[in-house]
């Protein structure tokens, strides 16, 4: 049987027993009515995983004793940024959730001349903690024990001007390369993907002239979160560990 694993937003311990957080007791307790002694694995992006056991149940929280570390590495060689734009309803969740999947170090919601999600900074604040939960679920059932961080979003503008060590890359339909003829990167790839209607001409071009290279996934449109699961699985499968 396969043991759960959860995030720990803390420091963990050996012999340490540790009272789990309200959200995360409730759903041991009241939805996988966990028993007394049954296994349990903590992890709190440390690059470990912690083997624990229940030791304590109550209606309003839950105990585990942390029986031992293990360091274990499953991260990528590859360094990836998702650069994604930002989608209306639940598309953006799956994009955040299979980018995690599939290994990506870093998200950055875009905001696009197509974005058609339009919000307060109060809301997006609590969107990127939305999404940060995302990535963290993606990692507690993905056996990933690194959790990436979703950035607060930039414009589009903010985007093209960022520096990174990265090789920069946006998927734009019709273009000349292809994602598998690149060659391997120094370093790693912040890949761009536009929002449901894709990038404008202007932005294509902006991005060009600032240094983005332009690529290809076939001669398919495809839908936007399904371009971000495309798209990082290639540059895993050529660069990366699948």
């Amino acid at each position: 049987m396969r043991i759960s694993r959860f995030f720990y937003n803390d420091v963990i311990s050996v012999d340490d027993e540790l009272t789990l957080p309200p959200e995360l007791s409730h759903y041991l307790v009241s939805v996988l009515r966990v028993k007394l002694g049954q296994p349990v694995i903590l992890f709190n992006g440390n690059g470990s995983d912690y083997p624990s056991e229940v030791t304590e149940i109550h209606k309003k929280h839950c105990k585990v004793l942390v029986n031992s570390q293990l360091s274990l590495n499953v991260e990528s060689p590859l360094e990836l940024h998702l650069a994604q734009g930002v989608s209306k309803g639940d598309r953006m969740d799956y994009a955040i959730q299979k980018a995690v999947e599939l290994g990506v170090t870093a998200i950055t919601p875009v905001i696009t001349h197509n974005c058609n999600v339009k919000l307060s900074e109060e809301r997006w604040a609590k969107k990127v903690e939305q999404w940060q939960k995302i990535a963290v679920s993606a990692c507690e059932q993905s056996q990933r024990n690194i959790v990436p961080t979703v950035h607060a979003p930039l414009s589009f503008s903010q985007l093209v001007a960022k520096q990174t060590d990265l090789t920069k890359l946006m998927l734009a339909p019709g273009s000349a390369t292809y994602l598998s003829g690149l060659k391997k990167p120094a370093r790693g790839f912040m890949l761009s993907i536009g929002p449901e209607g894709g990038f404008t001409e202007q932005e294509v071009y902006t991005a060009e002239q600032c240094g983005f290279i332009l690529t290809n996934l076939g001669p398919r449109i495809l839908r936007t979160e399904t371009a971000t699961a495309v798209g990082l699985s290639v540059l895993q499968s050529l660069f990366g560990d699948l």
